[in-house]
């Protein structure tokens, strides 16, 4: 069973602004400190940011609007923790304690993956989709979508399809926050940590990536733990899981790509 939500969903519009910012402080330097929060709704945007990196205001303005469109933004920005910011002096060092856990993907999951893509392709707004293979039920809810067309893209007689009906969705129906539907970005390797808003010294994105890639690699699950400072992450240097992880983001187009789908 797998739920998968769109980019235009107001938790992924959140995790989307994160990436943003997260990506103009790597427009700065090779290895800024930085943890963005996003809450939004009904107009209104907050965007919190704890950093090493000069970010232009101007510049987060104009990512916030192109992303959510005409909203008010509510912005605070401050410097990182000295202390933390201390830890990575000597080089790259785990940022953050956590437990971390990368799986297969399943078929279930696969599928359910490019279904919301072929979705997205035509009503990019916001959507959430169940796929349920044990009871063979599909659920798909997307709005600003009539029910006789998406049962026409899916090509599956028996989903339910907006079980409510026509619905507009949004940030003007729902709010949204970072890191809120990591269910949605990484299947069964959702741990305690988020993956949004970080830079790659943070474990939460790093070892999170690097896991979960590992799974793919073996076909196996991997569970891994590390406490801030550490050096080293199963067995090899804490920054060559930093650049595996780098290598990843880079691949898919940066912070703000990754976090319209997440892991797959």
């Amino acid at each position: 069973m797998i739920e998968k939500v769109n980019p235009a969903h107001p938790d992924k519009v959140a995790d989307r602004i994160a990436g943003a910012i997260v990506d103009l402080a790597y427009s700065t330097e090779d290895n800024p400190k930085i943890a963005v929060e996003v809450l939004l709704g009904h107009g209104v945007c907050h965007v919190v940011i704890e950093t090493t990196a000069t970010l232009k205001e101007e510049d987060i303005e104009k990512a916030v609007h192109r992303i959510a469109g005409d909203v008010f933004l509510d912005l605070h920005v401050v410097s990182q923790d000295k202390h933390l910011a201390d830890n990575q002096s000597d080089g790259i060092r785990c940022g953050d304690n956590g437990i971390f856990k990368g799986v297969p993907l399943t078929t279930e999951q696969r599928v359910m993956s490019d279904i919301a893509r072929d979705i997205y392709k035509v009503y990019p707004t916001d959507g959430k989709y169940i796929l349920d293979m044990n009871r063979h039920r599909l659920i798909i809810c997307q709005s600003n979508a009539a029910a006789k067309e998406l049962k026409r893209i899916i090509s599956v007689p028996s989903a339910d399809v907006n079980p409510l009906g026509y619905w507009t969705g949004g940030s003007d129906v729902d709010t949204g926050a970072t890191n809120r539907k990591l269910g949605s970005d990484m299947a069964d390797s959702v741990t305690g940590g988020g993956l949004h808003g970080k830079d790659l010294s943070k474990a939460d994105v790093s070892v999170n990536i690097y896991a979960f890639l590992k799974a793919q690699k073996t076909g196996k699950p991997v569970e891994l733990c590390c406490a801030i400072g550490d050096t080293q992450v199963d067995g090899i240097p804490y920054s060559e899981i930093v650049e595996e992880a780098r290598e990843y983001i880079r691949s898919v187009g940066g912070f703000e790509k990754f976090a319209e789908w997440g892991l797959y």
